[in-house]
């Protein structure tokens, strides 16, 4: 196996816009992710929209076991992922084999609409790397092109991210700008969900989405292994 280089993108968006509630990256979503990778030998760095701080949802440390622990008690990856995220200016996409995109209900408000995000994804993507997500994070894939087609990445793939049934039962379903499911429909996506919070993953061909949070170790075992096969 060779060692890759791993792009995990994470929210900078603090608080839902309609309401006071307080959000950011799920922290298990990033965590269980780079365990995985950590594990296969992988190389990993951190990009956010607008680079810096990432906050964490705070229902997430609520939900927290010990592999989240383990990671937050650990001052590099605190400092790297968290306190101190690249820019996307500062990434050079050429470097990486995958790109990961992070859940938590603040990335509906920073991920979908980005272009340099997107660039720097559809240049990993047209050079033979993978484009991943899970749950919300998933939304940071609807606009990204396959340059040799000219058509979203998305579009024709099965794919599966945050179902309108898990946002209805969490709650949230009316604080949404959009719906993460409509949202994959909409690029042209074959989205298909199974039981709320129960892990489920899609693979086609380069591009692996995860449902939910208690998905995101195994889009990790499912792109280490991916990654291993090539």
């Amino acid at each position: 196996m060779i060692m890759a280089k791993i792009l995990v993108v994470a929210t900078n968006v603090e608080n839902y816009e309609t309401t006071d509630r307080a959000t950011g990256v799920w922290l298990g979503e990033v965590t269980h992710f780079v365990e995985e990778m950590a594990a296969a030998g992988h190389e990993i760095d951190y990009v956010s929209p607008k680079g810096g701080y990432v906050p964490i949802d705070p229902a997430s440390l609520k939900a927290a076991n010990d592999t989240d622990w383990k990671w937050y008690g650990n001052d590099i990856f605190k400092q790297r992922a968290l306190a101190a995220t690249m820019k996307p200016s500062a990434v050079n996409p050429l470097e990486y084999a995958a790109i990961y995109y992070a859940g938590g209900h603040g990335a509906m408000w920073d991920f979908k609409d980005n272009t340099e995000l997107q660039e720097i994804a559809e240049t990993i993507y047209a050079n033979g790397g993978f484009v991943t997500g899970v749950c919300h994070g998933v939304v940071g894939l609807v606009n990204v092109v396959d340059r040799q087609t000219g058509v979203p990445v998305l579009h024709g793939k099965k794919v599966t991210g945050f179902s309108t049934m898990e946002e209805r039962l969490n709650g949230t379903k009316k604080q949404m700008p959009y719906l993460t499911q409509d949202a994959m429909t909409a690029a042209g996506g074959k989205y298909k969900a199974k039981r709320p919070l129960k892990s489920y993953v899609r693979i086609d061909g380069r591009v692996i989405t995860g449902q939910n949070p208690p998905s995101a170790q195994k889009v990790g075992k499912k792109l280490a292994a991916a990654l291993e096969a090539k």
